[in-house]
């Protein structure tokens, strides 16, 4: 069975930094576009960042500067390097990654991870 989970979160103080990871796991050859997102409490489900197969990347304009995304294909993982957090960068952050399952008869497919919270105090 595929699987994707995503960690790193925590608690940090503002103008820290955390990196977050998505991997994936099964049967598959190896996974596509990633994204990640967060909510934050009362807020709306945002894009933080994404980045295609290729390495193309897009950045969310409140975190343009601050996070890098990045992938490393032979370990089917994604990177979100947060770096300057601030106290609005609080919210549960998840991946959602487009795996390519193993074999040539079936199409990809997204899956996301469950979540991993990160917490900025002041």
């Amino acid at each position: 069975q595929v699987q994707v989970v995503d960690f790193g979160g925590g608690l940090v103080q503002a103008g820290g930094s955390l990196k977050l990871y998505c991997t994936a796991s099964g049967n598959i050859r190896g996974i596509n576009d990633v994204g990640w997102y967060r909510q934050a409490a009362g807020k709306e489900f945002e894009l933080v960042a994404s980045i295609t197969k290729g390495g193309v990347t897009i950045y969310a304009d409140s975190v343009k500067g601050r996070f890098t995304i990045s992938r490393d294909n032979a370990k089917n993982t994604v990177y979100l390097q947060m770096n300057n957090l601030k106290p609005d960068d609080t919210a549960v952050y998840s991946c959602n990654a487009e795996v390519v399952p193993f074999g040539g008869v079936y199409l990809p497919y997204k899956t996301w991870g469950q979540g991993t919270q990160v917490t900025v105090s002041s």
